[in-house]
């Protein structure tokens, strides 16, 4: 099977790619760095051309308000190439809970981008994934003030890139959903008690205090950013940061 991997150098890409070629696939990374401008389009139909799938996992430069148009652009070409090639299944890594976080810019584009890829030409297949394990320092760093961090008790299930790329090749390569797949970590952690939890595994002296009112993830109503009902992964943070 022929695999167009966009964003295909990244942490996930990289992993996709490789987890392909393994099982006798052959996929193709492809960014700017290779030459694909997805939003230009420069590239594009030379990419997809001869492709049974693409797999989208690129991502906005940014995240503020300037994120919309990136996925609206990025996605009317893909889809556009994905049609013109008659590409037969069409692969976009999402976020758990993004569609009940309106506060922030950066989810309002990622559901305008699964919304503009159901109503494409192209069968697909959307996975959510919770917030990766290797992103947790820099959210918990976030809130930062010298040796204190101020963190939210907003409840997390971190999951390891390397179970995000393994589940993300195995629906590549399988009939497309036509829906939403969402995938976890096996733990759920209050943000500053994972805080605390990383701090110690680490070695960080820094102090953690509890405050629902600072970081990045502050805005997130409840529990949106888990779901216990998800299909797991089997790496446990504590393993992972061991």
């Amino acid at each position: 099977m022929n695999i167009a991997v966009i964003g295909g150098t990244g942490l996930i890409g990289s992993q996709v790619v490789k987890n392909l070629d393994a099982a006798g696939h052959s996929a193709t990374p492809h960014s700017l760095s290779t030459g694909v401008d997805i939003i230009s389009g420069q590239g594009l139909d030379e990419a997809i051309g001869g492709a049974d799938v693409v797999v989208n996992l690129a991502n906005s430069p940014t995240f503020d308000a300037s994120s919309p148009e990136f996925f609206r652009t990025s996605m009317d070409n893909l889809l556009a190439a994905s049609g013109k090639a008659n590409v037969q299944h069409f692969v976009v890594l999402s976020i758990v809970g993004v569609d009940k976080v309106p506060a922030m810019d950066y989810y309002r584009a990622k559901v305008l981008q699964e919304d503009l890829l159901k109503a494409g030409p192209v069968p697909y297949s959307i996975v959510r994934a919770t917030q990766f394990m290797e992103f947790m320092d820099a959210v918990i760093s976030s809130s930062a003030d010298g040796d204190t961090v101020r963190l939210p008790r907003t409840p997390v299930q971190p999951i390891a890139a390397a179970d995000v790329a393994a589940i993300v090749s195995e629906v590549a390569v399988g009939d497309a959903l036509n829906g939403v797949l969402e995938i976890a970590g096996p733990d759920i952690y209050p943000l500053d008690e994972l805080g605390r939890l990383t701090f110690t595994a680490k070695g960080d002296t820094r102090s953690v205090v509890t405050d629902d009112a600072a970081g990045m993830l502050a805005a997130v109503p409840g529990d949106v950013l888990t779901n216990a009902g998800a299909r797991l992964a089997p790496t446990h943070y504590t393993d992972w940061l061991a």
